[in-house]
């Protein structure tokens, strides 16, 4: 047992550290601790609550289906599964989805797809070209597809096969490819590196030389997808279509549900190649159903453009009146740079105040507020940090006078 952790909580195994609050119940934009003290969440479990906290198209799908069908086995077709695949499906560039339950297990799915389809249609050929400071999940093979400084070391030895390009240069993409390149693979905005986006000709480019050199183009729209930068998927910004697309955390509002999808030519998994327990399960499926559901509703994804906007001007004006750096992102998944490290220290301030934010690097502040959110909420949420990072840059003033 853990010597530093008190008795109540020994029992959780410590994979991060956590503060000692416990949060009891949530309600849209906000979390309730157990002493009812409300906090606004821009975390949103790390983009997962799309529709925020108990959203009541959620709890009503859970409860609907848990009457009727839970998991019949992945051996055999369910409806919610079917319908879901349907809209998702009539509503992108692909043709075929499996179902799994987190996006390290749909990115898994999508290196294994990609090294089947270069055995039998590329020489066996099996390399997939990935970013440096990508991150694509936390199975030793999509930790060994990430670019996180230092995971090459965390697991070694890493699985072989992912040479690493630098986002938007496509000259580094392109001097790696060889006879044993399968695919490129890349987030359309890298957000565990703090949200850095690709640019549109960067990914016309790649998309260009995918064609070219006959590779499969692999977005991982785990973060990116399901409205979160204000087009249901993110691809659709940049004019391509992609051979396979990974989603993940919003699709299932909150519960684990992800999906691999990819066009009729690109799916040759043979029977057997592919599975899992509660892949496709109609419990979860039906959720992810309510949600696509709800982001496909008329002026939903106009909205979410809309409140993206607001949010950034809002930290935009926030960032020139302190002397701070950047607003990157797109929808709302948006970034600031802070233009010093204390990112770290500006998370716990801002918690205690009763906002929750993620410091994806020590030098700045990603924001996944609940796609629903009001101009309101993104108003309560600038005025407590605007309060935040004055203190630490009133402190930080006082610390520098002899």
């Amino acid at each position: 047992m853990n010597q530093d952790h008190s008795s109540c909580y020994a029992p959780i195994m410590p994979i991060t550290p956590r503060p000692s609050l416990v949060f009891e119940r949530g309600q849209g934009s906000y979390l309730f601790d157990g002493e009812d003290r409300r906090y606004l969440d821009w975390v949103q479990g790390w983009a997962v609550n799309c529709l925020g906290h108990s959203p009541a198209a959620v709890a009503e799908a859970l409860n609907r289906q848990a009457n009727t069908l839970i998991n019949p086995s992945p051996a055999f077709y369910n409806r919610p599964a079917l319908e879901l695949a349907t809209l998702l499906t009539k509503n992108s560039v692909f043709d075929e989805v499996f179902f799994a339950n987190s996006g390290a297990e749909a990115n898994e799915g999508a290196i294994k797809l990609a090294r089947r389809w270069g055995q039998k249609h590329k020489n066996g050929a099996y390399q997939i070209i990935t970013m440096k400071n990508a991150f694509h999940g936390r199975t030793l093979a999509t930790m060994s597809a990430s670019g996180k400084p230092g995971w090459d070391r965390l697991f070694a030895p890493q699985v072989d096969g992912f040479p690493k390009a630098l986002l938007n240069d496509v000259d580094s993409v392109r001097a790696l490819v060889g006879p044993e390149t399968a695919a490129v693979m890349f987030e359309p905005v890298q957000g565990e590196a703090g949200v850095i986006p690709a640019t549109p000709a960067f990914v016309q480019e790649i998309a260009a030389l995918c064609k070219q050199e006959r590779l499969l183009l692999i977005v991982d729209e785990v973060q990116t997808g399901c409205g979160r930068t204000g087009t249901l998927f993110a691809y659709e910004q940049f004019g391509v279509e992609p051979d396979i697309m990974t989603l993940g955390k919003g699709i299932g509002g909150g519960t684990p549900l992800s999906a691999l999808l990819a066009r009729r030519e690109i799916s040759c998994f043979d029977p057997g190649d592919q599975g899992g327990t509660f892949c496709g399960n109609p419990l979860i499926c039906a959720v992810g159903l309510a949600v696509m559901q709800a982001l496909l509703a008329p002026e939903f994804l106009p909205r979410v453009r809309e409140t993206g906007l607001y949010f950034a001007e809002r930290l935009t004006s926030l960032s020139n009146g302190l002397g701070l750096g950047e607003v990157r992102g797109n929808g709302l998944l948006l970034a600031l740079e802070l233009g010093r490290e204390c990112a770290y220290d500006a998370v716990i301030r801002a918690r205690k105040a009763g906002l929750l934010l993620n410091a994806p690097r020590a030098h700045s502040l990603r924001f996944m507020p609940a796609l629903n959110s009001t101009h309101e909420e993104i108003d309560e949420g600038i005025r407590i940090l605007d309060d935040v990072l004055s203190e630490i840059l009133a402190e930080e003033a006082t610390a520098d006078v002899p």
